[in-house]
């Protein structure tokens, strides 16, 4: 099976005045093209910060992360952005909307750094994908937190990207929101795309083919889901 991800000897330090902190320590983890992947810890485990590291947000103190075979741990800014834009597509707990744009501007965002061709046509198509097609031209103030999050799915897609990392996807949303948005997950998933999701809800982390548990910046456990 092919790797999406690798990481080798990851660690994170961060300078806390006189003090280091310590927020991963030596992570060797594999992602498997595909893959469903949860990553749960209690606060301060280290999971936002693995995620970050994923996401190409942040860059890892010792170590190597290699993403389709590249290593990127040594990229400047401008290489992580280009490539971030094209591979990653992000779902955040805020959503992170802006308000008073409509639900086809706000998918649209990601494809004006990208320079997406026939970029309207996909992000309709994503739009259709999430079941919001009738909400084209609504605001997203005009929306409830489901469909806002719907909107903050449809934006991480319209790039047609490799991963799609979800920090708390359903963490503002009521139980039967969080399944309606878990199942598009699914969908996603079904279709190739590797999904790696930030949760602490074991109901959500069941749905992964395989749980990694952080603590204290270690993994714990990594344990594949029996079908």
């Amino acid at each position: 099976m092919e790797h999406i991800i690798e990481m080798k000897g990851i660690s994170k330090i961060y300078k806390t005045g006189d003090e280091d902190t310590v927020a991963l320590q030596d992570i060797d983890l594999t992602v498997t093209r595909g893959e469903f992947l949860a990553i749960m810890g209690p606060s301060g485990s280290g999971k936002s910060t693995l995620m970050h590291i994923m996401g190409l947000l942040d860059g890892p103190t010792v170590g190597q992360y290699f993403l389709e075979g590249r290593d990127v741990s040594r990229l400047n800014d401008s290489s992580l952005a280009r490539l971030r834009n094209q591979k990653i597509g992000f779902v955040f707990q805020q959503f992170n909307l802006l308000p008073r744009t409509t639900v086809l501007g706000n998918v649209l965002l990601p494809t004006i750094y990208g320079r997406l061709k026939n970029s309207r046509s996909r992000a309709l198509q994503v739009i259709e994908e999430v079941g919001l097609s009738d909400r084209v031209n609504h605001t997203s103030n005009q929306l409830s937190g489901g469909q806002m999050q719907r909107v903050a799915i449809a934006r991480a897609l319209v790039m047609n990207p490799a991963i799609i990392l979800a920090d708390e996807p359903t963490g503002n949303l009521d139980s039967k929101r969080s399944l309606e948005i878990i199942d598009i997950f699914r969908k996603i998933n079904s279709r190739g795309s590797t999904v790696i999701i930030i949760t602490h809800e074991e109901h959500i982390a069941r749905n992964a083919n395989r749980t990694i548990r952080l603590l204290d910046g270690k993994i714990i456990s990594n344990t594949e889901r029996i079908a």
